[in-house]
């Protein structure tokens, strides 16, 4: 690590001092992709600028390397703000921008705009993330989903997983957008009906920025009750083919970009893990291995249309490795892991074409996810009667879009409807413990299902724009039962309201009712005897009622503080018979969630109160403070209600950056989670001999659900980055340490047998011949290991 930096400050002399970048791009209308002339476009803090020519194209040149932030203008419209632009000398940075007109202003007055975005169906609850944020974020391996993790509201499960859990609600609860398509999921080693994982698998070289919704969604966006997140992508370079090569923490990556012809440009990236050689290299008992694919390529029809086209692919493979067995620890985990191979991909295109006043949107799509999940007692694969679990399970959706996007009088109207054709199958071999034995579960499913949506929404400023209203309505469909089939059943209202105190100081409230179909999993599930059981069950659409008020207060050097309130009422969430408690307590580990039976019968609550001040890009300075109290609970087999599993009451975050002169910059991000609730063990049921052959881990005893509370949770990520401009390329190398004062924090310890010296389980000697028990003991679970990686970024 000594001798990377040195070499560092080795090559700093070597940059030249005249180096010199461009910014260009075009500035339109948002609604016609009309060309807006004579747009004056000014780098922020300077008196470098321009103005747009008569097709709306601007160019800012003489741009040492770096960031920068720009601020477009026009009369009629409102100011927009751009943060964060990356300059370099490897290629021109092209930023597209477009304005929003401004319909109650005289055609004189210039209206600014908030420098934090806020549209008028979700004037609450959202945050944009731009791709530099996302780069350099301490502690994150450029991933978004951790990079989230510092807004207020969000929390997370354990330090190795991608969870994304929003104000008390499951990692269930989470849809996700890129261009506008919809990505069932963004991770690796995904949760079968849930949406974590402990890797991201969306490359941050394609991201514009995101969009982050964290409650108010728009009606044309469904399927969600905790959070939407919609990804911009990037359009490829137009001038020449180019590319980066990214060596991380755990991957290295190749990202490939450039023109096809006049009218055609592509993205192109593959990336592969490293983990498994780093893990064997530490002797640790299991094995990940990982690869990602993803595509963009857009498509300029003629001057009024265009097409996208995008792809995301994972190859996702965990084996175990068996010689690592010589610690209590890796034992206990050798013995209950499965291993997993899984595949998926995404596959759409997105047709935009334009009007004078408004733009039609098609979009179609198809998703498929492969899962195979096997396990072994004592991981013994040449002895069948020893199999344990044989999982096979593919979920195929495909999907069909369009919507119509309006803007006359003052209002802005979007209309739409969206079918879907989805099939699940399901063949599994399941050994599962049940109060009086062991029950083998065998089946084979497939489902069908059709599905449909209609929505609509209207909005419009009024009083100069001190007030913006906003009306939404929605309503999903499916065949699965008459229930489900009914539209009236699934009717989903949402109003937004924003109103301007002051000019800086606003007034946001959203009030909605959202619906969620349960997962494939539940719904496909079928008993021994062929049987769709949940479906005799009555399960039907999952109900949230949510809302949200709040005041955000922004300054002129670019800073915003943001107050929010919510209540999310959940109603007919899926309940598990078995266990009797609701579903929305799990999905924060590896494996399949909902493949059992269920019915509807589960409520639930969460609320709460979020305070978050932001500092964009100023000066050098950048910053986030953001705190969150937050309850949440769901009932159980009594009906009343119990503390879930995503309780943690307080989430603090603080994330600092200064950028330095020669193109240095420092960041740090300090977290604090209140404790996990967990569910003590069954001691008695998990010692018996026959569970323990079977489970080979604790048994939660579910009548003392979410009793107990792991430690707060606490870590100090620090983050370096030292980036080099050269005529036709750049160098980006960066040192990440994650935890870096090593706290350590116990969680709930693992339950375990007691072994012989020959490793066998030791029988109790007091229990039934006939049903013998093992003698138990626990295993300390202490996370908290410092982890320091070293990157480097190469873009040509």
């Amino acid at each position: 690590m000594r001798q990377l930096f040195g070499i560092v400050f080795i090559l700093c002399p070597l940059i030249s001092i005249a180096q010199q970048g461009m910014i260009k791009g075009r500035v339109y209308d948002n609604i016609s992709n009309d060309a807006i002339p004579f747009a004056n476009v000014v780098v922020e803090g300077s008196q470098k600028g321009g103005t747009t020519d008569s097709a709306g194209n601007y160019q800012i040149t003489g741009l040492k390397p770096g960031l920068y932030n720009l601020e477009v203008s026009y009369v009629g419209y409102k100011t927009e703000k751009v943060y964060e632009v990356q300059v370099t000398e490897a290629k021109p940075t092209v930023v597209n921008i477009g304005m929003e007109e401004n319909v109650e202003a005289l055609d004189e007055v210039e209206v600014k705009a908030s420098p934090f975005n806020k549209t008028s169906e979700s004037p609450v609850s959202l945050r944009t993330i731009g791709s530099n944020e996302i780069q350099r974020s301490p502690g994150s391996n450029r991933d978004i989903s951790r990079v989230i993790q510092s807004f207020a509201g969000v929390s997370s499960t354990a330090a190795f997983r991608n969870d994304i859990i929003i104000r008390g609600g499951s990692p269930s609860e989470n849809s996700f957008y890129l261009d506008g398509i919809e990505v069932p999921n963004i991770n690796h080693f995904a949760t079968q009906g849930a949406s974590g994982g402990p890797t991201g698998m969306i490359n941050v070289d394609f991201i514009k920025s995101v969009d982050f919704h964290a409650g108010a969604f728009p009606a044309n966006r469904g399927g969600a009750l905790s959070s939407i997140m919609e990804f911009d992508q990037k359009r490829g370079r137009q001038d020449r083919i180019g590319g980066t090569l990214t060596v991380g923490a755990s991957e290295v990556g190749l990202t490939l970009e450039g023109p096809i012809g006049d009218r055609i440009t592509f993205m192109l990236s593959a990336r592969r893990s490293y983990l498994q050689f780093l893990f064997q290299v530490i002797e640790l008992p299991f094995l990940p291995t990982y690869n990602d694919f993803q595509l963009r390529s857009q498509i300029d029809l003629g001057e009024d249309d265009e097409l996208v086209v995008m792809g995301l692919g994972a190859i996702d493979n965990l084996e175990l490795n068996t010689k690592e067995n010589d610690t209590e620890v890796n034992k206990y985990i050798l013995a209950n892991i499965p291993e997993n191979d899984q595949w998926s991909y995404t596959i759409g295109a997105r047709y935009k074409h334009f009007w004078e006043k408004s733009y039609f949107t098609l979009v179609a799509s198809r998703n498929h996810l492969k899962n195979l999940i096997t396990k072994y007692e004592d991981n013994d694969e040449n002895n069948p009667d020893k199999l344990l679990l044989d999982y096979e399970s593919d979920e195929i959706e495909n999907k069909l879009r369009a919507e119509h996007t309006i803007r006359k009088k003052g209002y802005k109207f979007n209309y739409g409807l969206k079918y879907e054709y989805a099939t699940y199958t399901n063949s599994t071999f399941n050994k599962v413990v049940i109060d009086n034995g062991i029950l083998e579960s065998t089946y084979n499913t497939e489902l069908n299902l059709n599905q449909g949506a209609v929505f609509g929404q209207v909005s419009r400023p009024f009083l100069e724009n001190r007030l913006t209203l906003s009306l939404g309505l929605r309503s999903d469909v499916n065949d699965y039962s008459d229930d489900m089939s009914n539209p009236l059943k699934q009717m989903s209202p949402r109003f937004s309201f924003s109103y301007a105190i002051l000019p800086e100081l606003n007034f946001n409230a959203n009030a909605g009712i959202y619906y969620q179909l349960p997962p494939y999993t539940a719904m496909g599930f079928q008993n021994n005897q062929g049987e769709f059981v949940n479906k005799q069950n009555d399960l039907t659409y999952i109900n949230n009622k949510q809302l949200v008020a709040g005041f955000d207060y922004n300054t002129s050097f670019n800073t915003q503080f943001s107050i929010e309130g919510f209540w999310k009422q959940y109603d007919n969430y899926p309940f598990l018979l078995k266990d009797s408690i609701s579903l929305a307590n799990e999905g924060g580990n590896f494996g399949v969630i909902g493949a059992e039976p269920v019915n509807s019968s589960s409520k639930g609550r969460a609320y709460g109160v979020e305070f978050m001040a932001q500092q964009k890009l100023y000066k050098g300075f950048y910053g986030i403070l953001a705190y969150t109290y937050v309850r949440s609970e769901f009932t159980d087999g009594t009906g009343d209600y119990q503390t879930s599993s995503w309780d943690n009451k307080h989430l603090v975050s603080i994330t600092a950056g200064k950028k330095f002169n020669k193109n240095w910059e420092i960041g740090v991000k300090w977290r604090l989670r209140g404790g996990e609730p967990y569910t003590p063990y069954n001691v008695e049921k998990s010692s018996l001999a026959r569970n323990w052959q079977v489970k080979s881990e604790g048994i939660p005893d579910y009548s003392r659900l979410n009793e107990k509370r792991a430690e707060v949770f606490h870590q100090l990520d620090l983050r370096v980055d030292k980036k080099f401009f050269f005529d036709e390329w750049s160098l980006n190398l960066y040192l990440d340490i994650q935890n870096a004062y090593i706290n350590e924090t116990a969680g709930q310890p693992y339950l375990t047998v007691q072994r012989d010296e020959n490793g066998d389980p030791v029988i109790d000697p007091d229990s039934d011949p006939q049903n013998p028990r093992y003698k138990m003991k626990r295993l300390e679970n202490v996370n908290g290991n410092i982890v320091p990686s070293v990157g480097v970024v190469v873009e040509i």
